[in-house]
């Protein structure tokens, strides 16, 4: 069965191609338009569907649309409670036209053949059915919102999903620490990440009082309303962030993790299962994954890597598909180049390269001699995370390397990076956090030997968002290589983007971010472009 997602109602649209069962293609369509976050969660641009994402993975599996047995769209609308935010029927009759608006972009495509997968479902799929242990463990998702609800605790056996509970809105854990992230000065529903960094430079001074206002009932959750102004005064994007504004990030931060590990041991208690997958944008609080996989009941537990909104197009085509679905083999789902493909676009920029013997050796040199490199290397990862496809490489053994990133990508300077480190090397580097990693989705604690080692990568709280390697023979190389040259097997890997833009995809977007940044060396397939 050829089915084709699709995510376009909130924010991060995106599109995921299942074949008999497998993911072959997925991808979200900031990466094609250049527009972060694909749009903005407004009910006026509901109408808009990831086209150029749509239009690539059929592509990508030499199908055309008149080809798919069926299109499946991660939001129904006959779900939809209108009374509860105002223009509300704007946005449910744009869903119900999706199937029109799809084949207008899709020519070809039968509107009859798109199914509505309700949201929480669909991201339930993109975890339970996407998982190693794929079709058989619970299920948690949180998110700001879907259809009605924001949250569902259930269980997936032999692929089939019965739900255990789901929290109605307006009680939501996404949108309370939305509302935080806005308070605070930053862009809901796009800085959350922001927040959970602010969090560790304070204690959570008002931790007894949010107890009082978010308590979690029978498997749910109930959030009074809370003025913020009494914690913390409002904040503009331009003013200076003050303690008070730390104090309350950790609050909330530390008592969104309490939530979630008395929610994990509900769905345990009412389950057995010992193997857990999560999704929805809550389940991309890294900080709070770790606390439920360190103290909760499961002895597993496996995130999405695209656990926001995009996740839900994988999601919602792995719940229609009819076969017997395979676990997702990589997040390296997007778009990747050949040699020649890369080559061309160099000759057109006119920009002087080499293809040295060994990029991966000349990587680790470079890097050992404490260069900034730009990392452009196969298919594109599906997801918000630099998984060493599309990424900005440095050495961690100087502190100043933090401050450097932070100034390449226009980021604030209390934001941390992270480590990347092969596999059989991380036990020895990092505790606490799941190992394997593979998709940067727990902090791990710093063996108190090693924080003066790798200082660029140590948050202030002694954590490090670790992403182990394996089965990627360069990256290992490369790793390697540096390992060898400095006797440290971690390198620092953030995303290759600059503030404000989504990562890069194409070799033409890998130059521009070159060229418009103080990095020294692009290595972009098997070539380097140097400054």
């Amino acid at each position: 069965m050829r089915v084709l997602g699709i995510n376009a109602v909130f924010h991060d649209p995106a599109a995921a191609l299942v074949v008999d069962g497998r993911t072959v293609a997925a991808a979200e369509e900031e990466r094609f338009s250049r527009r972060k976050h694909g749009k903005r969660p407004v009910p006026f641009s509901a109408w808009e569907q990831p086209e150029l994402a749509a239009r690539w993975c059929l592509e990508q599996a030499g199908l055309t649309a008149a080809d798919l047995d069926a299109v499946a769209y991660s939001y129904d609308p006959d779900l939809v409670d209108a009374e509860y935010a105002p223009w509300e029927d704007l946005r449910t009759q744009y869903v119900r036209r999706a199937p029109q608006f799809l084949a207008t972009v899709l020519p070809g495509l039968d509107p009859d053949i798109v199914r509505f997968v309700p949201h929480h479902v669909a991201h339930a799929a993109s975890t339970g059915l996407a998982a190693p242990f794929a079709g058989n463990c619970a299920v948690l998702v949180a998110d700001g919102r879907g259809e009605c609800g924001s949250h569902l605790a259930g269980r997936y056996v032999d692929q089939e999903l019965t739900t255990l509970a789901a929290q109605k809105l307006p009680h939501s854990l996404g949108l309370f620490y939305e509302d935080l992230t806005e308070h605070l000065g930053f862009l809901r529903s796009s800085d959350e990440y922001k927040v959970m960094a602010l969090a560790s430079h304070a204690k959570p001074v008002h931790l007894d009082l949010l107890r009082e206002h978010v308590v979690v009932r029978d498997g749910g959750f109930e959030i009074k309303p809370l003025d913020w102004n009494v914690l913390a005064k409002k904040r503009s994007g331009d003013e200076e962030l003050s303690s008070e504004h730390a104090e309350l990030a950790a609050s909330v931060q530390v008592r969104v993790e309490e939530v979630l590990l008395e929610l994990a041991s509900w769905l345990h208690e009412h389950t057995g299962e010992r193997r857990l997958a999560m999704a929805g944008g809550v389940a991309l609080n890294c900080v709070a994954n770790t606390r439920i996989f360190a103290e909760g009941p499961f002895d597993e537990v496996w995130v999405q890597p695209a656990a926001g909104d995009a996740g839900t197009a994988l999601g919602a085509a792995l719940h229609v598909s009819t076969d017997a679905v395979e676990p997702m083999p990589t997040a390296a789902l997007g778009r990747g180049f050949s040699d020649a493909e890369i080559e061309s676009v160099l000759k057109t920029a006119a920009v002087p390269y080499e293809r040295p013997d060994d990029v991966a050796a000349e990587v680790a040199q470079a890097l050992a001699d404490n260069k900034i490199v730009a990392w452009f290397q196969g298919r594109s990862e599906y997801g918000p995370r630099a998984l060493g496809r599309r990424s900005l490489l440095a050495n961690p053994c100087y502190p100043e390397n933090l401050t450097r990133l932070n100034d390449v990508k226009g980021r604030e300077q209390f934001r941390p990076v992270a480590p990347m480190v092969l596999l059989d090397r991380a036990s020895s580097v990092f505790t606490r956090g799941p190992i394997p990693s593979p998709y940067m989705l727990f902090v791990h604690d710093v063996r108190p030997e090693w924080t003066d080692r790798i200082p660029a990568v140590v948050h202030v709280d002694g954590t490090a968002r670790a992403q182990t390697v394996a089965g990627d023979p360069l990256l290992e190389r490369m790793l390697h290589g540096f390992e060898k040259l400095t006797g440290v097997p971690v390198v620092v890997n953030t995303s290759l983007n600059t503030a404000g833009r989504p990562m890069v995809d194409t070799p033409r977007d890998a130059l521009e971010c070159f060229g418009s940044s103080p990095v020294d060396l692009l290595a972009i397939g098997p070539f380097v472009v140097r400054r």
